[in-house]
């Protein structure tokens, strides 16, 4: 796997890069060779963020974590990136290696205990209304209902849309790519 790790507002050490290349050569033999992992670290006066990402096919396994220890961060970020990767076991199993996944999972290191085992629980359905709405009218209803998220469709193309709020307090668009 091609490791690509970028460093925001900090200048990475080497022994930092052969460990985060060490941690993820784990994956080498689920994903392969061709594919590309990257790893940004953000270092800020309250945390140290590890974000790491992996592309297969068309699909994306990412995790991050913020702790005030980067070593730390970056154990996090892994063992999600495991949980993610047992969790969807049975889903992978068709499109990867599959004789590597009950190897892999066999043999992990990591904590599970949220993992919920191949089970799927809707808790609750809904039906909502999906109006015509312009981008910013969307987020002003999103706010004043107080969610994260609110799908409509956006007036200006007639195709169903999503606002949703990000973590550092901006708000996001979720549009179909027509793929």
């Amino acid at each position: 796997m091609d490791i690509i790790i970028t460093g925001r507002k900090v200048n990475l050490r080497d022994n930092f890069k052969d460990m985060v290349r060490d941690k993820l050569s784990k994956f080498d033999r689920i994903f392969g060779e061709s594919e590309k992992a990257y790893v940004t670290v953000t270092v800020e006066s309250r945390y140290q963020r590890v974000e790491i990402t992996i592309r297969h096919q068309n699909k994306v396994y990412r995790s991050e974590s913020d702790t005030d220890d980067m070593n730390e961060s970056l154990d996090n970020a892994i063992n999600a990136i495991g949980r993610q990767i047992r969790k969807n076991k049975s889903r992978l199993q068709k499109q990867i290696r599959s004789e590597v996944i009950d190897d892999y999972i066999a043999h992990d290191k990591f904590d599970v205990s949220d993992a919920g085992e191949n089970k799927i629980e809707i808790a609750r359905t809904k039906k909502i209304p999906v109006k015509p709405l312009s981008v910013e009218e969307a987020i002003l209803e999103m706010d004043l209902v107080g969610h994260q998220f609110y799908m409509f469709t956006n007036c200006e193309t007639d195709e169903i849309n999503v606002v949703y709020k990000r973590k550092d307090g901006k708000y996001g668009l979720l549009e179909p790519s027509g793929n």
